[in-house]
């Protein structure tokens, strides 16, 4: 009533500051941050019923994770938790689902596929080379075959596995806890601490976590989280990541232990992501983007019980059928340009090994080879589908071996050249390059501007090309 009143007679500010004297309440403007919560403690007094009841388990559960100290270790041992079950339910949807579907279902009518089809190109494009007169998956370089089998049978059960403990976790209410035991490390950087819950987003897609930059209010500080999002991974790098920490630093072995152990090695690569939004964040707010973080209040919602159907239904049908249908309409047209680069030949060589020999100089600095990098650009339709590109190009430059497990895999990696050097920055470089194009597009749309467009793929490439240069340089000095 009191500003309809100054907006409708006209009178001045000192009228207003009058008015609300004599109302006893002061202008919001100029009481301090800690006037403001004294203020709302009065009004709590005044009208709450204070009951006296025992705590409950998840009462005591609400205060540890909202513990300064506490709260920030048992978000590490919720990561690397939730990552073991990851690694444990992919292998075993791997071992008892989708490599009998294979076995049982896909060969045979690969099988039934290659009759046909004569013994030309249409053939080995589709199917690949033959063996002893019959289909061998694992050694054959066609779209249908390494392409759909890499994609959907190695990489699609870590995806459904990480959707189902990420709605899980939102179900139960903890992502929120995050939000809050992050705020303060975010104030730091000069950032707002609702960035927290983008970066959480951006652990199941990167687009998802541009979007939900939104609930910002802040310009200067959507663009920060915007441009920042990149350094946590989204679903599709978790599945190369984990293959190569399981192959060269773990062992393919399998079992709880090992599991657990891929799973501590992979919540270190995570929080170097994490470390690396705070270090950038806090650069460009001391740079491009000055300013002093705004406040924010996050009404964090009470524990409560998982919905294990609505679980199911949200990480399955919702969210990995989407990343399904991407990686089958990118799937297919990536293996068709591979294998054409791999077939079409300049002076006896083919297009592919010419692009990887150039790239390759430059790469070597990088502490990779000119195939990984050429797959990480041709990866740019979706990070899915980098491994299944550096198999397929190393297989058409003739290392024929059986993939039907990672330490074959490893096998290919080694004979081509790998060292831990290599997996150590291809790992970095997974973590830090430039978005794929569906993040790309949805930061156009999302800023308006092609500066910050080609700023948000800049600035993380730049600093994954510098991290893996310094460690191939000081492994090259020491080594």
């Amino acid at each position: 009533p009191i500003y309809q009143t100054v907006a409708t007679t006209g009178r001045g500010i000192s009228d207003l500051v009058d008015n609300l004297d004599r109302a006893r309440i002061s202008p919001i403007e100029a009481m301090t941050k800690e006037e403001r919560w004294q203020k709302i403690g009065k009004i709590i007094a005044g009208v709450q019923t204070v009951t006296h009841r025992h705590h409950t388990l998840l009462d005591r559960i609400e205060d540890i994770s909202a513990h300064p100290v506490i709260g920030v270790l048992l978000g590490f041992f919720v990561l690397a938790l939730s990552f073991t079950l990851i690694r444990f339910v992919g292998e075993g949807l791997i071992n008892y689902i989708f490599d009998p579907i294979f076995e049982n279902l896909w060969l045979p009518f690969l099988e039934k596929l290659s009759g046909l089809f004569g013994d030309g190109y249409l053939r080995t494009l589709l199917i690949g080379k033959l063996f002893d007169g019959s289909i061998d998956l694992e050694q054959s370089m066609g779209v249908l075959s390494t392409g759909f089998y890499v994609e959907f049978g190695m990489v699609l059960p870590y995806i459904i596995a990480f959707y189902a403990v990420l709605s899980f976790l939102e179900d139960f209410g903890y992502l929120p806890r995050v939000a809050f035991n992050l705020d303060h490390q975010f104030k730091k950087a000069c950032a707002c601490g609702k960035q927290a819950l983008t970066m959480c987003m951006g652990f199941g897609c990167n687009a998802a976590g541009i979007v939900g930059c939104r609930i910002i209010d802040s310009p200067r500080e959507r663009l920060l989280a915007v441009l920042t999002n990149n350094f946590v991974p989204c679903n599709g790098r978790f599945p190369t990541l984990i293959a190569i920490l399981t192959m060269f630093f773990v062992g393919t072995a399998g079992g709880v232990l090992s599991s657990l152990l891929s799973a501590l090695l992979l919540t270190g690569v995570i929080v170097l992501g994490v470390v690396l939004t705070f270090a950038v964040t806090r650069l460009l707010s001391k740079t491009l983007l000055k300013g002093v973080p705004s406040s924010f209040t996050l009404e964090l919602p009470p524990y409560r019980r998982p919905q294990i159907g609505k679980v199911i239904v949200r990480s399955i049908f919702d969210r990995t059928l989407f990343v399904l249908g991407r990686a089958a309409a990118v799937a297919a047209p990536a293996g068709l340009f591979i294998w054409l680069m791999a077939n079409v030949t300049f002076g006896g060589v083919s297009a592919l090994q010419h692009c990887a020999a150039f790239l390759d100089p430059f790469a070597r600095l990088m502490g990779l080879d000119g195939v990984i990098l050429l797959a990480f650009i041709l990866g740019f339709p979706a990070n899915e589908i980098v491994i299944p590109i550096v198999i397929m190009a190393y297989m058409a430059q003739g290392s024929l071996i059986e993939l039907s497990s990672l330490e074959q895999m490893k096998a290919l990696f080694v004979a081509n050249g790998w060292t831990w050097v290599t997996a150590v920055c291809t790992m970095l470089f997974s973590l830090m390059h430039w978005p794929c194009s569906t993040t790309l597009l949805t930061i156009k749309k999302e800023t308006g501007s092609l500066k910050w467009t080609l700023l948000a793929a800049v600035i993380p490439t730049v600093t994954g090309m510098l991290l893996c240069m310094a460690l191939a340089g000081t492994a090259r000095l020491f080594l």
